[in-house]
């Protein structure tokens, strides 16, 4: 990590000795990839907003304390770390598995439902900052990650998403060396037994971020017209053996394509609201993946009111996952409303 040049030495000076609009111009440099680390600490989009605005906030009272030992941008890390950490001690939460009554289909080697999952924006993602070089912003990663303790998943992420060394990390966290190694050591089996098969080795950010191939362009037209047309047969064609929906933060869970399909059946068919409505697909992209916004005009309605965010992982050009999200993740991604 590099010290900073002697303009942005002026400008810590400035921050330092009270000027908030020098303060407010250099840590805004950093929003972005420190949203992005509270989201991996958090998992969810909202949270991660508001742990920003908690760092700049703890930062700018605690600016004279930053005496250059180390450079601004890791000291801005430490406050976001420590303020997630905070966070999650005032708000201790785990990974539960399914209610045996309410799950449709169980399988104990499938993660527990994260029901404060959100998805991020790819709108907000700067691609070739060091934040998301090493890619770790699936949501599967997300779901994962969320299994361990939060001081293991904060030297995960220091060590093997930012690729800070093991002492930087130690004084991130007020930890000795020993005990960086000894947490990272835990942390990655927990993380492996997590994360979906084919998934233990991630690419890298400019391979996820240029993923958008014609196949997978073709695949997400086909997902999109099967959904306006409302035909679950079509949609069906579209699904891997082995795919999973999930609807965060409902506890419903769908594994494999016969259980998939029959919940398409179900949402879609005579009996459902749903089944007289026109639907209008816009195709964005979250978490460096493609993603479907729904929007649906019901009998009698003069607008297509927003339904649902689908965001999908392709392998093997098939639908792995789906995890449907409520219209109220639309904000973040510059949706609207409704639709005429």
């Amino acid at each position: 990590m590099g010290e900073p040049g002697a303009e942005d030495g002026a400008r810590i000076a400035a921050a330092r000795a009270g000027d908030e609009a020098a303060f407010t111009e250099f840590v805004e440099r950093y929003r972005r990839e420190l949203q992005v680390h509270c989201y991996r600490m958090l998992g969810s989009f909202d949270e991660s907003e508001d742990l920003v605005q908690e760092t700049f906030l703890r930062a700018w009272h605690k600016r004279e304390s930053f005496q250059g030992r180390s450079t601004f941008r890791a000291w801005l890390y430490r406050i976001a770390t420590n303020a997630c950490l905070d966070f999650l001690d005032r708000n201790p939460r785990q990974p539960l598995p399914l209610d045996a009554a309410r799950a449709v289909e169980r399988d104990p080697t499938s993660p527990a439902e994260i029901s404060w999952l959100q998805p991020y924006p790819d709108r907000l993602l700067e691609p070739d900052a060091a934040a998301v070089r090493k890619e770790t912003i699936e949501l599967a990663f997300l779901v994962a990650i969320q299994h361990l303790a939060p001081r293991q998943r904060a030297v995960l992420i220091l060590r093997d998403v930012l690729g800070w060394s093991a002492k930087e990390t130690a004084a991130q966290l007020d930890m000795s060396v020993a005990a960086v190694k000894s947490a990272l050591q835990r942390a990655r089996p927990i993380l492996r037994t997590h994360l979906p098969r084919q998934r233990l080795e991630w690419p890298s950010a400019a391979a996820s971020a240029s993923a958008s191939t014609a196949q997978e362009r073709a695949l997400l037209q086909r997902f999109m017209a099967a959904h306006e047309r409302v035909d679950p047969a079509a949609f069906a064609e579209l699904l891997g053996a082995d795919v999973r929906l999930t609807m965060p933060p409902l506890p419903f869970r769908f594994l494999g394509r016969e259980a998939v399909a029959a919940f398409a059946v179900h949402a879609f068919g005579p009996d459902s609201p749903l089944h007289r409505g026109q639907w209008r697909s816009v195709p964005v992209r979250a978490n460096l993946g493609p993603a479907v916004a729904g929007y649906c005009r019901l009998p009698g309605d003069t607008v297509h009111r927003a339904r649902v965010l689908n965001v999908l992982r392709i392998e093997d050009g098939r639908i792995a996952e789906i995890t449907a999200f409520e219209p109220r993740v639309f904000r973040a991604f510059g949706l609207p409303p409704t639709l005429g």
